[in-house]
């Protein structure tokens, strides 16, 4: 399933009167359910564990940015700041806490933080706000840091 496909099957079952859907095909598994209010997935239970592995930083071809990608992991509508008008949460050159909160994907009315995989300092935000975002698209660039070791 595509993630144009997996959009149209959101936007079916928030219009639908269903309150429960489950879908698997092959690895892909996609459980939805809703009674009164939108059902919020936590993050660590929305993506699989293969996604939470860091990739390795990849060869950059000449004329673009080097870093680490950090992927979407849902589909939704990328906010880089926590209401309008309002500072984003980050924005390049700033250094980054694990755990820290780095943009909002709007998925079926439900706002998920996208948090920091680790300390990290922000090299580029690939996103514009209120861009549409599909599943693992880059959301930005980041440099890792690494921890201080003591007596240093």
């Amino acid at each position: 399933m595509d993630a144009q496909e997996l959009y149209a099957l959101l936007n079916w079952f928030e219009r639908s009167s269903l309150t429960r859907l489950k879908l698997q095909d092959g690895s892909f598994c996609l459980d939805l359910g809703r009674e009164g209010a939108p059902v919020s997935v936590p993050a660590s239970e929305a993506v699989s564990p293969a996604a939470s592995i860091e990739p390795a930083p990849q060869p950059v071809p000449e004329g673009q940015e080097s870093g680490v990608p950090l992927n979407a992991p849902v589909v939704g509508t990328f906010y880089a700041a926590p209401a309008p008008g309002e500072a984003p949460f980050v924005s390049p050159g700033d250094r980054v806490q694990r755990g820290q909160t780095v943009c909002l994907l709007e998925a079926m009315k439900t706002m998920n933080e996208v948090k920091a995989p680790q300390d990290l300092q922000v090299l580029s935000v690939l996103c514009q706000d209120g861009q549409l975002v599909e599943y693992g698209a880059p959301i930005l660039r980041y440099q890792p840091l690494q921890p201080c070791s003591a007596g240093s």
